[in-house]
């Protein structure tokens, strides 16, 4: 009889079909990523109904009708087309600098939980670092280096960066004296092996609640960086800019300037929070 073998999933496909499994099992994971799946579609649908960037001066400050269901503010911009446009900037933003932290969660954060001199040091250091305020300190970073998406971007990473490297190193640690990594090491896996092939897995878990959270976070951080004024360069249209613009006109009766970009944002963590939810019920359960 020929002797059979067979080939072992990747890590890569490891990680796909346990995501996969994850939204399944879980009604929550399918709400929150369903309703933040509709507004990214929405976002990229624009311009719709109207042209977000195009007022019209004859409908200034509409209040919501048939025409215009959000309503317009004083520069005859219709606020429903604006607060789809605004997802197509503020959303994949804090998609991005998500993923990027998460990228360099996993390229520094994995090494890391194998002992060496230094390792303590740099976490030390990043524990001073993560001593800031984030708010504080994302206005500081944008300020410093002028307000456009890129350094906004960077600004979400530095900030989320050294808690996805905190968050997998200290997974990474408990699962290093596993018996399974223990089996690996004695037949004679390398290091990178181990913990890229062996480890990187089992820490998908956690980097997955961790993403939601974080890009709740991150779209927070751009809002009240465009609350501000320290965020995107007008006119284009933001919701953390429109929510600054409609406050103003609370005072005068025009509350629906800034209610719907606010209710956009809170639907937006909302179904991130339910998305984390999810998938941490899903992790305790299985």
């Amino acid at each position: 009889m020929s002797d059979t073998t067979f080939a072992q999933p990747s890590a890569l496909s490891q990680v796909f079909t346990k995501t996969v499994n994850y939204v399944r099992a879980s009604p929550g994971i399918v709400v929150g990523g369903g309703m933040l799946a509709l507004m990214l579609l929405a976002s990229f649908l624009a311009p719709l109904p109207y042209d977000p960037m195009t007022p019209d001066p004859t409908a200034v400050l509409k209040a919501p009708s048939g025409e215009y269901i959000f309503g317009t503010d004083a520069n005859g911009f219709d606020v429903f087309s604006r607060v789809i446009a605004a997802g197509r900037s503020d959303l994949p933003l804090a998609l991005m600098g998500t993923l990027a932290s998460l990228v360099i969660g996993l390229l520094i954060g994995l090494p890391l939980s194998v002992k060496s001199k230094w390792s303590e040091g740099f976490m030390r250091a990043l524990d001073a670092f993560q001593s800031f305020p984030l708010i504080v300190l994302s206005v500081t970073i944008v300020s410093l280096t002028g307000n456009d998406i890129q350094n906004i971007l960077y600004a979400i990473v530095i900030i989320n960066g050294p808690r996805f490297i905190r968050l997998i190193r200290g997974e990474a640690l408990s699962i290093r004296d596993g018996r399974f990594i223990e089996a690996a090491i004695a037949t004679g896996a390398r290091p990178r092996r181990v913990v890229f092939r062996h480890i990187m897995p089992n820490v998908v878990d956690v980097c997955l609640v961790q993403c939601s959270l974080t890009t709740a976070n991150a779209v927070i951080v751009i809002a009240a960086l465009n609350f501000l004024g320290i965020g995107v360069s007008p006119p284009t249209p933001t919701w953390g800019s429109m929510v600054q613009v409609g406050a103003q006109a609370i005072s005068t009766g025009q509350w629906w300037i800034a209610i719907w970009p606010g209710v956009a944002i809170f639907i937006a963590i909302a179904s991130l929070n339910m998305l984390a939810n999810g998938i941490q019920r899903q992790v305790e359960g299985s």
